[in-house]
């Protein structure tokens, strides 16, 4: 579904992903872990084509359609959930009695009511439930997921766990970014451990015996 090969960032002459390789089967939910600092976000911005590469390749599958969950969404405060649904389901080309019948639906799927309340008045969280259902306009195969439970409080969370092992039932292709390790391990097929812009370790669940936490603590050599 998706291959990174040697993928190569450069800021301000400091390399900050080096020689990243990797690739996600069709089907599973592929965890991208590492410290603050490790290069996941970036790796994901230049999948998304959002930031330029300065080396490698990145290739999907022919004609999949992507949805992507930022990990700091802004939408414009005077919309409601809905509103910035229409917006971006527009924007996308979805039609407006498809986006009648796929917005109360996806908004229903991230745990959000339709109300009139502005997305000025949303918390973190709420905001997190509206980015994930942003991502599902349009029914995309494959889902780019950074931090989707940031600011979610523990039912948030499991809920959000419960979503995502809900679309991998469905058959979609999922990419999480997340320093939670417990909810990685919960929902994630396979992943990859990064140090300063490194691909240090390949995480598979349940192979080795160890939790991911310990795997993660002897990888990077304790908290940074």
């Amino acid at each position: 579904m998706l291959k990174c090969r040697d993928l190569r960032k450069i800021y301000q002459k400091k390399c900050v992903v080096d020689n990243l390789s990797f690739s996600v089967k069709e089907g599973e939910v592929f965890a991208l872990l590492g410290s603050n600092g490790a290069g996941k976000t970036t790796t994901i911005k230049m999948i998304l084509e959002l930031i330029p590469k300065d080396g490698g390749t990145v290739k999907r599958a022919h004609g999949v359609q992507v949805g992507y969950s930022p990990e700091t969404p802004y939408f414009h405060p005077f919309l409601t959930g809905r509103e910035v649904l229409g917006f971006y389901g527009g924007l996308q080309g979805i039609s407006k009695e498809d986006l009648r019948r796929e917005i109360p639906e996806l908004l229903k799927r991230a745990g959000l009511e339709e109300s009139n309340t502005k997305v000025k008045h949303y918390s973190k969280g709420m905001l997190q439930r509206l980015a994930l259902a942003q991502a599902l306009l349009g029914d995309p195969k494959l889902l780019i997921l950074d931090e989707p439970t940031a600011g979610l409080d523990a039912m948030g969370r499991l809920e959000m766990m419960h979503t995502i092992q809900a679309l991998k039932k469905e058959g979609k292709t999922i990419l999480i970014n997340s320093h939670i390790l417990n909810d990685i391990e919960r929902v994630c097929d396979r992943g990859i451990i990064m140090k300063k812009g490194r691909l240090i370790y390949e995480w598979e669940n349940g192979k080795s015996g160890k939790s991911l936490e310990e795997i993660f603590v002897e990888q990077i050599g304790g908290i940074e």
